[in-house]
């Protein structure tokens, strides 16, 4: 009985271990799939921290990229600030004259290239042709059939050599003719840079010879080459007239926004956009301002600078721009600047240290007084510059020349001439009266009914230089007259000052020797001389 409960005790005690051991790997196992998916939840988390890392990395990235995107739209827009801001004073580092040895070019060569015509390819040799070796018992029983093949591997070589012999002598044939067309080449692109080497030899001559027109073209082309900032407009017209010693300039300017409407950009995170700050509209006024008067100045500098002093005593510049009526869209060229500066007083500016439009000023030019909205100012001489080309350019061999000359009319010729031309003009109601100084006075009226009015008009037949006081003279007598309109007509030429008292009157009009052989031939049909003139040698 007792061993029994030993028996069921153990059994008991055996089961009791069992449970203990089932319990504890139960615990095992749930400790395990806690470890587990603690270890999961870790790489979980750490997989997000690492997606969080990255996608903030990734946005400090475009961050700095829309930054650095910023910065350079901002260092782009201070170098054109700053080319504009410095466009006198930097081109002033170096000279504008064109070396006409630097416009003589070597030709162009073009290189020859053959290709594979230059190089044969290798003739055929008895070794691809010839039979294999014969064997003995073959020179024995086969000799025939050994025979016949020995003589067709020999026609086959002769008639490959033939077939390498006529290709070889095609391509020497092709090779032969694309050098004698490269050699073509060669010989037209020699003579094309001797043409135009030639050209150039012909340009330099007339100019040392101060042709008048030669003295345009290069004086043209050396504007026209001119470094500017990308958009600027760079056609220039120019006209010399060697008896006066002056150069006359129209040049194109650029519109208002050739001025950045932007002064800075910024990078607006909450929106990602790049948004630029505006220009405040006065200083893009301003800056327009000075950017016109910069380019007229420059304009000045690089005339004088190109041409010495016994060719161009003054320049008279004209600067436009080219734009369209807003009311009407037809095609304008308001002029924003006009003035004429002898080269005594373009000597005396220091073109590093002054203000440009304060400069125009100095020099009494008519300036708009708003630019930037294309309001325009009469310039001081014709715009059309075809009238200033009409000049010949020695008078003094007038005698050799069946033309009429203005200088040897007597004084009643000389008047009758003036009316007629005038009266061709549109002028009605001629009343001539007496003039001191073997000149015309005249007094017409012109009926347009907008424009027209009383008009005092002087000739002078001069052979220097008309004074200041005569054009004064001729503001006075409008006074008197309440004439609406002057004209001072002379064969001869005026001084900057004349110009310039004029300009500020308004209602003269100065009319110099080429210009009035021009209205002559346009009005009355007559192609005449002026005559010798003196040398310019003093200002008015």
């Amino acid at each position: 009985m007792a061993r029994r409960r030993g028996f069921f005790a153990e059994r008991e005690h055996q089961r009791q271990l069992q449970q203990k051991q089932a319990a504890r790997e139960q615990r095992e196992r749930e400790r395990l799939v806690a470890q587990a998916r603690r270890q999961r939840e870790q790489r979980a988390r750490e997989a997000e921290r690492a997606d969080k890392q990255a996608a903030k990395e990734a946005a400090a990235r475009y961050v700095e990229a829309r930054l650095a995107e910023v910065e350079t739209l901002n260092n782009e827009l201070a170098v054109q600030v700053a080319e504009l801001d410095g466009l006198l004073v930097n081109a002033l580092k170096r000279s504008a004259r064109i070396p006409f040895a630097s416009l003589r070019k070597a030709p162009a060569l073009p290189r020859f290239a053959p290709g594979n015509l230059a190089t044969p390819q290798p003739p055929p040799v008895w070794e691809q042709f010839a039979p294999a070796p014969a064997t003995a018992v073959q020179r024995m029983f086969k000799k025939q059939q050994l025979e016949q093949a020995a003589f067709q591997a020999r026609v086959q070589f002769e008639q490959a050599q033939a077939q390498y012999f006529a290709q070889d002598q095609d391509r020497l044939r092709r090779l032969a003719e694309a050098q004698r067309a490269h050699a073509m080449q060669v010989a037209d692109a020699e003579r094309r840079a001797t043409e135009a080497n030639a050209k150039v030899d012909a340009l330099e001559q007339a100019y040392k010879a101060k042709k008048p027109e030669a003295v345009n073209d290069y004086v043209e082309m050396v504007l026209e080459s001119r470094p500017l900032p990308d958009g600027f407009p760079t056609d220039v017209e120019v006209a010399y007239q060697a008896e006066v010693r002056r150069m006359f300039v129209v040049m194109e300017l650029p519109g208002v926004d050739a001025i950045p409407a932007q002064t800075e950009y910024r990078y607006v995170r909450a929106k990602d956009e790049i948004v630029p700050k505006a220009r405040p509209v006065r200083e893009i006024n301003q800056r327009y301002s000075n950017l016109v008067a910069q380019l007229v100045l420059r304009t000045m500098r690089d005339v004088f600078d190109v041409v010495g002093k016994d060719l161009i005593g003054d320049v008279a510049i004209s600067a436009h721009v080219s734009t369209r009526n807003r009311a009407t869209g037809q095609p304008e060229r308001p002029c924003l600047v006009s003035l004429i500066t002898t080269r005594e007083d373009f000597s005396e500016l220091v073109l590093t240290d002054l203000d440009p439009s304060e400069c125009l000023r100095h020099l009494n030019a008519l300036v708009s007084k708003h630019p930037w909205d294309l309001e325009a100012v009469r310039p001081v001489f014709d715009p059309d510059l075809s009238r200033y080309k009409f000049v010949d350019a020695h008078d003094a061999t007038a005698g050799l020349d069946s033309r009429m000359v203005l200088l040897d009319l007597h004084p009643t010729e000389f008047e009758h001439l003036v009316r007629q031309l005038f009266e061709a003009m549109g002028m009605k109601s001629w009343v001539t009266q007496a003039s001191r100084d073997d000149g015309v006075d005249g007094v017409a009226v012109n009926e347009d009914p907008i424009m027209g009015g009383v008009c005092v008009i002087q000739a002078k037949r001069y052979r220097g230089v008309i004074s200041t006081e005569a054009v004064r003279a001729l503001a006075g007598t409008m006074g008197q007259l309440k004439a609406s309109r002057g004209v001072l007509v002379t064969t001869s030429w005026f001084g900057k000052q004349s110009h310039d008292f004029a300009a500020e009157h308004g209602r003269i009009q100065l009319i110099e020797g080429p210009h009035l052989k021009h209205l002559l031939q346009e009005h009355l049909g007559l192609d005449v001389l002026i005559g010798e003139l003196k040398s310019r040698s003093r200002r008015s």
